[in-house]
């Protein structure tokens, strides 16, 4: 089966997560024989929705890895943070949204092997961290794109999973930033 076929094929389904008294919204999409299932953790500004996410999530799923793209935030939750722009800057909420549905994932049967890693931009990339950080081992890997891994402070010494940061090569203040968290890092890192 060509890759493209494999991303076609992906079992989707529209799914619910429970973290605290938030309902949260996803879609999860399994191609057959999934190797692992990557988590995305938008930033601000972003959703599931985002054709960014969406063709990122196609080409993982091209390679044979599921993916599971939800907010972080309920939809309240976003009409309120549009002008309030607080939430977005939560690591604390958004790492624990990340590590429920991780949770959540690895409690269903059909889900309980399958390696985890994590999408993160913009601020999910310091949620993703954070959340690696606290669930160790069971996260194979993270990847932040445009992200803002300073945002996990102290949490970046705990990181166990392998961790790739990307930036784009004129956006120097978000450089600056990902090259200090880098130094904190203690994982296997590029």
């Amino acid at each position: 089966m060509s890759s493209e076929n494999k991303a076609r094929t992906a079992t989707a389904r529209e799914v619910q997560i429970e973290s605290g008294t938030a309902t949260l919204e996803g879609e999860l999409r399994l191609p057959a024989d999934a190797t692992g299932l990557v988590l995305f953790a938008h930033g601000s500004g972003s959703s599931r929705h985002s054709p960014r996410n969406q063709y990122v999530a196609r080409v993982i799923r091209e390679a044979g890895v599921g993916t599971l793209l939800f907010d972080l935030l309920t939809r309240e939750e976003e009409s309120i943070d549009i002008h309030t722009r607080h939430l977005r800057f939560d690591i604390g909420l958004l790492a624990r949204r990340l590590i429920d549905a991780t949770n959540w994932i690895m409690s269903k049967q059909d889900y309980r092997d399958v390696r985890i890693g994590y999408f993160g931009s913009s601020t999910g990339g310091g949620a993703a961290l954070v959340a690696a950080a606290e669930l160790g081992d069971q996260i194979g890997a993270v990847v932040s794109r445009g992200g803002r891994p300073d945002l996990a402070g102290e949490a970046l010494r705990h990181v166990k999973s392998p961790t790739l940061l990307i930036v784009g090569g004129y956006d120097e203040p978000v450089i600056e930033m990902n090259e200090e968290a880098m130094a904190l890092l203690r994982s296997e890192k590029e």
